[in-house]
């Protein structure tokens, strides 16, 4: 994946969420999105998304300019799989059919194909088992496998987490972590905000540090977590290795 971020910033009436954020990666499968609450990390991953626009500046997935324009965004974010960490999953529907809709009515399958790419999948996450179990007869851990089933069904050439494990207890969340780690090895790209610190650098290729809206730091995992340049990384990463 190549991502260039040129100068965007993200307003929210007075609120400035992100502050002439610019970056430029090539070839990188996972970048990892870490930092203070609030510093702007699930605001810059909605707008990668296609589901806010910025107040200015633009975003650039494999040189291909993203449009936020109705149409644009339309044909963007069927090449996009989001996963959040509320689940998002529809409540009056079991897990299968949470799979099979979006890929009959955004994607155009028929009902049989939906079907077979959703099985697949299920059985591929050993979640075969609940596949007529709704929202509310799964576990957290299980409900967030779902979700990540679903977007990754739909074959995207970019899959975003934001904080996926967020809502989970430690055995859920371990569930959904191994899953996360299975798809980086299966080589796809993804880009995932999380306060998991040791995940996030057993995972990430690349590490973009956010705070108060600007990026403080990117770079190699080994120089982020050991060799940070900049006394914003340093002073982070002191309070949240510390215990």
């Amino acid at each position: 994946m190549k991502l260039k971020l040129t100068h965007l910033h993200k307003s929210f009436d007075d609120n400035h969420v992100l502050d002439d954020i610019s970056l430029t990666l090539d070839n990188v499968h996972s970048l990892v999105l870490i930092g203070p609450s609030g510093g702007g990390k699930s605001t810059l991953l909605r707008i990668i998304a296609g589901l806010e626009y910025p107040t200015k500046g633009s975003v650039e997935i494999d040189d291909k300019q993203v449009q936020y324009s109705e149409a644009g965004l339309l044909n963007h974010r069927r090449t996009i799989g989001t996963v959040f960490q509320a689940f998002n999953l529809f409540p009056h529907l079991d897990a299968l059919s949470n799979i099979t809709l979006p890929l009959e009515k955004v994607h155009g399958h028929t009902r049989s194909e939906a079907l077979e790419i959703a099985i697949k999948i299920l059985r591929r996450f050993q979640l075969e088992a609940h596949a007529h179990k709704r929202p509310a007869e799964l576990s957290g851990g299980q409900r967030q496998r779902i979700a990540i089933a679903r977007a990754v069904a739909i074959k995207p050439r970019l899959v975003l987490l934001d904080e996926p494990t967020s809502a989970l207890d430690p055995e859920m969340t371990g569930e959904v972590l191994d899953l996360i780690g299975d798809l980086r090895e299966e080589g796809r790209d993804f880009i995932l905000v999380t306060h998991e610190m040791g995940f996030a650098q057993q995972v990430a290729d690349q590490v973009a540090l956010l705070d108060n809206g600007k990026i403080a730091e990117v770079g190699p995992v080994e120089q982020i977590f050991k060799n940070p340049k900049t006394e914003q990384s340093r002073n982070f990463l002191a309070r949240v290795l510390k215990y």
